[in-house]
């Protein structure tokens, strides 16, 4: 295994049903068109490029449908805003840090793995399986690799999140953890960071199809009202703690990304963006207006009354927002990365492409 010295570094963090994070790190070399040379990522199954499922082979179905043609770990039909900004940043796809066989770290490594949690497992209230691989282990996954290189430089971060429920209490423990992480990054060499907002929750279709029946609740576009207020809460109380830590940061960049933005157009409006479903899971069970049962989850089958049934999936996921009714389509993560790669969501403003040339993703 080649490894090459990291100069720059990007950390996302990316939170759907549990809070994860994910971080980029980057290197330079003297022929390089982006000073983003590699990728190391932090994260939950939102850019879990195959993490989990190379330390537990499970993943069948539908998944990969649109882009690989069949399942590759990832939790979509297709790529994922990882991969799409890999390719604008002109890197390969990253390779799982759990997958020894067939990968290549001379670009980076990624240690997101499927329900990974920024803090511990037991604070969690979302979900009943949660990965063993907290952020706190996927930060010494990423020391353990840096062991192994003899330089290292500067650095580059950026967070990105999704999703709140209703544990509102936990929210400073979190925002408190990502503001640890960067500072502990920051002491690694650290010095541009990248944070990536929550998104609306309230409008995923796991979420909505238990919610109470109140239609007082509910807004025009069909989202939780309560659920989306909570992440905007979040969001104010994640932008204020970037801007104390970076006063505490000397030479260093946090910069807020508000892909939040992005995401809930695309539920409110999907037929804007050459769509058609904002709030309906593709792969799913049960039809309606969501197809999510929060019993039978994309590509499982199981016997319901009776009779064998199968989450399947649709037939143009290309027109979804939502892939399985808690993450998104290869089709929404374009739009999302692409409005990412052209900055227009930065604040404030960061010289993305002053730093690179943004390759197509297409």
């Amino acid at each position: 295994m080649k490894l090459w010295l990291p100069k720059i570094f990007i950390i996302r963090c990316w939170q759907i049903l549990v809070v994860m994070v994910t971080m980029f790190c980057c290197f330079r070399s003297s022929h390089s068109e982006c000073d983003f040379e590699a990728i190391f990522n932090f994260g939950d199954s939102n850019s879990d490029t195959g993490g989990f499922w190379a330390a537990f082979p499970a993943q069948s179905g539908p998944f990969g449908m649109t882009y690989f043609n069949r399942p590759t770990g990832r939790a979509s039909d297709g790529r994922l805003i990882i991969d799409f900004l890999a390719q604008g940043l002109g890197l390969p796809f990253l390779s799982p840090y759990l997958q020894s066989i067939g990968s290549n770290y001379r670009h980076g490594a990624n240690y997101a793995t499927l329900a990974s949690t920024v803090l511990l497992p037991n604070t969690s209230l979302f979900v009943t399986g949660i990965s063993p691989f907290s952020l706190a282990i996927q930060l010494n996954q990423m020391k353990e690799f840096k062991t192994k290189v003899d330089e290292f430089h500067r650095s580059s971060y950026s967070y990105h999140g999704t999703g709140i429920g209703g544990v509102k209490q936990y929210l400073p423990q979190v925002v408190s953890q990502i503001a640890g992480t960067i500072m502990e990054v920051y002491g690694l060499g650290g010095r541009a960071f990248l944070v990536f907002n929550l998104a609306p929750v309230g409008c995923y279709p796991a979420f909505l199809v238990e919610r109470p029946n109140n239609s007082s609740d509910v807004d025009e576009f069909g989202c939780v009202i309560s659920y989306n207020n909570a992440v905007v809460d979040y969001n104010n109380m994640l932008k204020e703690s970037l801007t104390q830590t970076g006063e505490a940061l000397s030479n260093a960049s946090l910069i807020y990304v508000d892909t939040h933005s992005v995401l809930l157009q695309l539920f409110r409006h999907p037929t804007s963006y050459g769509l058609r479903y904002g709030t309906k899971a593709c792969c799913g069970h049960g039809g309606g207006t969501y197809n999510f049962d929060p019993n039978l989850y994309c590509g499982n089958t199981k016997v319901i009354n009776g009779s064998t049934v199968t989450a399947t999936a649709c037939s143009d996921p290309k027109n979804y927002v939502s892939w399985d009714g808690i993450h998104t389509t290869e089709s929404a993560n374009k739009i999302i990365a692409q409005a990412i790669l052209n900055g227009s969501y930065f604040d404030p403003p960061f010289p993305l492409h002053q730093i690179c040339d943004i390759h197509s993703i297409g």
